[in-house]
């Protein structure tokens, strides 16, 4: 099962952060920070999944890290011994090819900017810890309805042809 999902940038900063286990606030900080510190230090060739065992105070014993560094971000999946590190590491991919797709060439300012259309593609993917969705195409094809109920929903979301139809509705 996936405990939780943060993409950190390369200052520290956590622009998406997802705990799919209940942590109070300061350890969901801790948990931050700890986890910064462990990827930021590798280097590039390093292995992208790290075992915690009994090295940490705050995560279980069957924790597993994984991660990809991608330009100023780190995308980081914190999972339980019964996830495929492969799998994860397939699963980072798909998450951001997705949001490629969704903010055509994703950059960091995207998820600062756009945060609840980030969101909304990771819970696309991942409900509860669980994956549910690994197929770019799928994902990107919800997001794309979502965005069109949004703007049906909200007409100055769709710009002036919007606004002008509900001024003078066709006959």
């Amino acid at each position: 099962m996936i405990k939780s999902i943060l993409i950190i940038n390369n200052h520290g900063k956590p622009r998406l952060i997802k705990f799919y286990e209940h942590y109070s606030e300061e350890k969901q900080q801790q948990v931050i920070r700890e986890l910064f510190l462990l990827v930021s230090k590798r280097t590039e060739r390093s292995c992208n999944f790290l075992e915690i065992g009994n090295n940490s105070n705050i995560f279980d014993k069957d924790t597993k890290i994984i991660y990809r560094h991608y330009a100023t971000l780190f995308f980081i999946f914190c999972v339980d011994s019964s996830e495929s590190e492969l799998s994860i590491i397939d699963l980072i991919q798909t998450f951001v090819e997705s949001l490629d797709k969704c903010f055509e060439n994703v950059c960091e300012l995207d998820l600062i900017f756009h945060i609840d259309k980030v969101h909304y593609i990771l819970d696309e993917m991942v409900m509860g810890g669980l994956v549910l969705e690994t197929n770019p195409t799928i994902i990107y094809s919800n997001y794309e309805i979502q965005n069109k109920l949004e703007k049906a929903e909200n007409p100055l979301l769709s710009g002036l042809a919007g606004v002008m139809q509900t001024i003078k509705p066709n006959k």
